[in-house]
């Protein structure tokens, strides 16, 4: 018999699923990718909102990375807890999120909170709420390069804003921001070029500011498609995500990129409603569902075509469905693990080909304690 593949789970008959499937030496060994891609953690300021997990944290931290970004309050809180020093909450606060970021900031003392905007009200609520409870915070100019999401343009507007961020109370300019999720090219030279003229613009801000006599303590830029463009640099920190598990997505839009699937999706045949059909556990519910199929590629199966999806089955037609009896178990990368991972309220644990812990997704709620 040939010997089990890396994903196979000795005791998987003690595993209900749907279940997500978190492999640790995978995921460090694609932190050690990282850090060789960047050239030093100093370069590194990793995005947690794919993983939501303390325990990712810890293992970063442990391999000297510092600094970290996150989308929420909650990944944030989650990130000082497991003893995080400098954390950016890379998402504009509004409403309560503004009281709940100095709550933060008063809550964790020895932990460094940034965050990012891009307008004039909310960095004046940002002042007084800071100020209000003798708090600076660093503020970074939100930049939009091109994605049209979020952010400011290079030019007037922004050079007024990171002005008032320096003439308000409580703030302190922190730098700038920019986050190119718009460029994906599958040719890395092409790729580089986007990235390149797209931050250009940011770049000359950049130097606008200090000749205007601000400071700009740093440049946090991009996400996992450009990560291999910015590692080039010196002069930015380079905020990746998804690399840290990966998933079928990027490996297939980001051949150049050489990360491990960290993180799979666990599944079972329920039902054989045809000759070449397969019914498995894996509805909305589990797999994130935002893209056209194919939503998750199976190890087993990757040939395997997706028919009909509902909340909780997955119907796949495969010439091969009578090599799985009902019960047989599949494993699964999703095609984007960040929303997947969010429909898990834990992840299971494999080490050494066994199932052995559960790790809670904590920072998968909006809110902890703050």
């Amino acid at each position: 018999m040939s010997p089990p593949s890396w994903q196979t789970v000795a005791n998987v008959e003690d595993v209900p699923s749907p279940a997500l499937l978190i492999y640790p030496n995978r995921v460090e060994e694609n932190i050690r990718r990282m850090l060789h891609m960047a050239g030093g953690a100093e370069r590194l300021r990793p995005h947690i909102k794919t993983h939501k997990l303390p325990e990712v944290i810890r293992m970063q931290l442990d391999l000297g990375i510092a600094k970290f970004k996150c989308a929420t309050v909650a990944e944030a809180e989650m990130a000082a807890k497991a003893g995080a020093l400098n954390v950016l909450l890379a998402y504009q606060p509004v409403g309560p999120n503004v009281r709940r970021l100095v709550k933060l900031a008063q809550a964790f003392p020895n932990t460094k909170f940034l965050s990012i905007a891009d307008d004039a009200d909310v960095l004046r609520a940002l002042s007084a709420a800071a100020a209000a409870h003798g708090l600076q915070m660093e503020v970074l100019l939100d930049i939009d390069c091109g994605m049209h999401r979020c952010g400011v343009a290079p030019g007037t507007k922004a050079m007024d804003l990171y002005r008032l961020i320096d003439a308000l109370p409580g703030l302190k300019p922190g730098g700038l921001h920019t986050y190119d999720g718009q460029i994906q090219d599958l040719d890395l030279r092409v790729r580089a070029k986007a990235c390149e003229t797209a931050f250009a613009p940011v770049d000359a801000l950049r130097a606008q500011f200090m000749a205007n006599g601000l400071t700009v303590p740093r440049v946090v830029a991009g996400g996992t498609p450009t990560f291999p463009i910015f590692a080039r640099r010196n002069d930015v920190e380079c905020s990746p995500g998804t690399c840290v598990l990966w998933d079928f997505g990027y490996a297939t839009k980001l051949p150049d990129l050489d990360f491990l699937p960290a993180a799979l999706l666990l599944t079972r045949v329920i039902s054989k409603p045809g000759a070449d059909h397969l019914c498995l556990d894996l509805g909305h519910k589990a797999v994130a569902s935002e893209s056209p199929h194919p939503r998750v590629q199976f190890l087993e199966l990757p040939e395997a075509k997706a028919i009909k999806h509902s909340e909780e089955h997955l119907v796949v037609e495969t010439a091969r469905a009578g090599e799985f009896p009902i019960g047989a178990c599949l494993y699964g990368i999703p095609w984007h693990i960040c929303p997947t991972v969010a429909l898990h309220s834990e992840a299971v644990i494999i080490k050494n080909g066994r199932a052995e812990d559960h790790w809670k997704i904590s920072a998968r709620d909006r809110a902890l304690t703050i």
